[in-house]
């Protein structure tokens, strides 16, 4: 059936947690499409102003330029788009940490429920309140991302100045943080645990299943990057069109109200997937960390064998 619970629970391989993501989104995405649009309306509307300020620096910049080749246009006007520019990238700045915490937040959360309930039976404001409840962890934990970041920054760019062997080590670096990361968060989201305490058990899960936690969090991710390519396909395809009749037909996109709408329209909707990927990969650990702890403790598994003795 559509919205049989999907058991979370239990210890899969490689290719079985794959293929309960992938049903699990197919189940649970519009449901949780409606929470994701729901609480995010806000930060929603801040991208809508940062992809105008973002679109309206860059076309005016290269408006300017055309100054040079006769365009009429004044160049007096350069620090006003350095402006706008300046302004739209320290807004998305803070956009994106607050929607990153957020986001990750409300698709834990939402596992959170589903498993909690069994299925889909619960309300978007349960979500909500559980995201809300953890607020003061999750800001901690965000805060300590920065220097942990900072170090795999600096261990990458050692890893650049090695020949291929490099390469490699950079990529499996980069999917083990990525996974340990979502681990981390996941646990302390669903058992309410210290940040500290939340990283420790990532560590402890992810490190002993090293392989198959950078393989799921590699294929899915190469995955959920097509799904958004596909889904950007179309809006690209627009945005190219009106891009060629622009060059054609030589149309002043400084002054021309209908190219600042197009492109703060495409701009502003590739920050809004982006988001909404973020979710996606966070439900691929959530799936993750679900495997990897039954498989460490065996919870569910005892569970379902006392429930036999006693039914006996």
């Amino acid at each position: 059936m559509k919205d049989k619970y999907i058991e979370l629970r239990i210890n899969r391989d490689f290719s079985d947690i794959l293929t309960t993501y992938f049903d699990f989104l197919k189940q649970n995405i519009k449901k949780f499409t409606n929470v994701f649009l729901s609480y995010n309306g806000v930060f929603l509307i801040g991208l809508l102003i940062t992809s105008y300020l973002l679109v309206s620096g860059f076309v005016g910049l290269i408006a300017a330029e055309g100054n040079m080749f006769g365009t009429g246009l004044e160049q007096t006007n350069d620090d006003t788009y350095w402006v706008y520019i300046i302004a739209g990238g320290i807004l998305f700045f803070i956009i994106l940490i607050l929607v990153g915490g957020l986001n990750f937040s409300l698709s834990s959360s939402y596992l959170v429920k589903y498993d909690e309930h069994k299925g889909m039976v619960f309300d978007k404001k349960e979500v909500w309140e559980l995201t809300k409840s953890r607020f003061g962890n999750i800001l901690v934990f965000i805060l300590l991302l920065i220097p942990i970041y900072l170090v795999f920054m600096i261990v990458a760019f050692i890893c650049a100045l090695i020949p291929l062997l490099g390469m490699f080590a950079q990529y499996i670096l980069q999917f083990f943080l990525a996974a340990w990361v979502g681990v981390s968060f996941f646990s302390m989201m669903s058992e309410n645990k210290g940040v500290t305490d939340a990283f420790g058990e990532g560590w402890n899960l992810v490190s002993k299943n090293f392989w198959k936690s950078i393989g799921v969090n590699f294929i899915l991710g190469l995955l959920n990057g097509l799904l958004f390519f596909i889904i950007m396909l179309i809006p690209m395809i627009i945005v190219g069109i009106y891009t060629f009749h622009v060059v054609q037909n030589s149309v002043d996109v400084g002054s021309s109200i209908v190219s600042t709408i197009v492109y703060t329209l495409g701009l502003c909707l590739l920050l809004i997937l982006m988001v909404y990927a973020q979710c996606l990969s966070q439900f691929v650990n959530g799936i993750l960390f679900y495997a990897l702890h039954e498989k460490t403790y065996n919870i569910n598994t005892r569970s379902k064998i006392e429930q036999i003795g006693q039914s006996n």
